[in-house]
């Protein structure tokens, strides 16, 4: 059965004159996200207030915070106009979390290998937000730190991949320190009752490689995260401090040297981890971690040069169902296929192939209200999206297009907590200018299933 067509709201003016995407990447966990019947979003854009508007070419870039009441609330939106981003570099995005314990926002943005940049909002602010004017006064300034730790921590200096999660009442907060192929993740906790975050421990380190994130959600009492590993390679001027080569968009350590799907998952917020068999492989009170050769951790082993993708995306079901979406070229052909890799709960992976890739860019994936499993996926060439439904009754065994839309490109994020809520499908994504060639615009797409 079709979705019908989706109400569009444009919220900001994309910079299209850069040379790389900065709004619409998919490992921006939470961009766009509801909690207590109100949505947020947040992407990089002009000073909008700018008349007449700015010049395609213009410089800097503001973070920009909207929210609206649902179901059909207008968008308020407010600039952080105290914070300039100029990097051109698809790293460098803004991430958001929300604490449910206490209904604070967190932000982070701007990095790839950066000290820290995080700012944090009043109290009760997502709680109760209709006593609130939406101004930025109701945010920090730009700190390099997290609050409960000091800025002297050691992993505040070399931040990449930010990203907040929900974890009951609390927040999480993961990033990776160290560069591409040669790095780890480190795990933080904001406690809902201190507003302090307590410093978990490094629950995923990069032997020789760095492990990459496809997600992290909290489900049944259960952290569930899936990864891939990218090896390491050597090149001139890797041990030297000042080196930037590795800063680039594409680095000396690229995509074809990711492999192998990996999964953990832990049941006291991230302290113990265990493999997909519930066996404990760390324990990070102890100074322990998940390195490359922890028992169980390989769901399929996957060589380099497979096509592997780094952060592409997961999703876990209202079963406990793990639902990772990727690709690889082990079928035989010359181009990588997109996959569905699944476990249920008790059960053993499968994976199953969907439909042939179209280009680098990464797809989504969403549970819907009814454990339905929708896979939205980008076509950069032809700017269109695709969506597919995976349906529970079918045990997620086929996937069949639901919509396809025209003059669409980024890389879809979506409101996962809406649509489980709501059963509407809010996805952020970018939307070309039919009237002016080369203009983009960051939009909202709600289906209401």
């Amino acid at each position: 059965m079709a979705l019908p067509e989706p109400q569009i709201t444009v919220l900001a003016r994309d910079p299209a004159q850069r040379q790389f995407n900065i709004n619409c990447n998919s490992f921006q966990q939470d961009a766009v996200v509801s909690f207590n019947g109100w949505q947020y979003a947040t992407f990089f854009t002009f000073l909008q207030s700018d008349e007449p508007p700015v010049a395609a070419s213009a410089e800097p870039l503001y973070v920009h915070l909207a929210r609206r009441r649902l179901p059909r609330g207008e968008w308020e939106v407010m600039v952080l106009d105290d914070y300039a981003q100029t990097t051109d570099d698809g790293h460098n995005t803004v991430q958001m979390g929300i604490c449910p314990g206490d209904g604070t926002i967190h932000l982070s943005y701007d990095h790839h290998c950066d000290v820290l940049r995080y700012r944090y909002s009043v109290r009760g602010l997502a709680t109760d937000p209709e006593k609130f004017d939406w101004t930025p006064s109701l945010f920090t300034p730009t700190l390099d730190y997290l609050p409960g730790l000091p800025s002297t921590h050691r992993h505040f200096g070399y931040v990449t991949y930010p990203r907040f999660g929900f974890l009951g009442d609390d927040m999480f907060c993961s990033f990776r320190d160290g560069k591409a192929g040669l790095g780890n993740d480190y795990l933080y906790i904001y406690s809902g009752r201190t507003g302090r975050f307590d410093f978990v421990g490094a629950h995923l380190t990069g032997v020789q490689s760095n492990p990459y994130v496809h997600g992290m959600d909290w489900r049944g009492g259960r952290l569930h995260v899936t990864w891939v590993y990218r090896g390491f390679v050597y090149y001139d001027g890797w041990d030297d401090p000042l080196d930037t080569k590795h800063k680039q968009q594409s680095g000396p350590n690229t995509n074809e040297n990711n492999h192998n799907i990996c999964y953990a998952y832990s049941e006291d917020k991230g302290y113990t981890w265990k493999n997909g068999a519930g066996k404990v492989i760390a324990d990070l009170r102890k100074g322990e971690t998940i390195a490359n050769d922890a028992e169980g951790i390989v769901a399929f082993k996957i060589p380099k040069n497979s096509g592997l993708s780094n952060q592409e995306a997961q999703a876990v079901d209202q079963d406990g169902g793990v639902h990772v979406l990727n690709r690889d070229k082990r079928d035989g052909g010359a181009s990588a296929m997109w996959k569905h890799y699944y476990k249920p709960l008790n059960g053993a992976w499968t994976q199953r192939p969907i439909r042939p890739i179209s280009g680098r860019a990464r797809g989504r994936l969403a549970i819907s209200k009814t454990g339905d499993l929708y896979v939205i996926l980008p076509d950069f060439a032809a700017s269109r999206l695709q969506i597919l439904k995976a349906s529970k009754a079918g045990g997620y065994s086929s996937y069949d297009e639901v919509w396809t839309g025209q003059g669409l490109t980024g890389e879809p994020l979506v409101d996962s907590a809406r649509l489980e809520h709501d059963n509407v499908l809010s996805v952020l994504v970018l939307a070309e200018e039919k009237a002016a060639p080369g203009e983009r615009k960051v939009v909202v797409l709600d289906f209401q299933l």
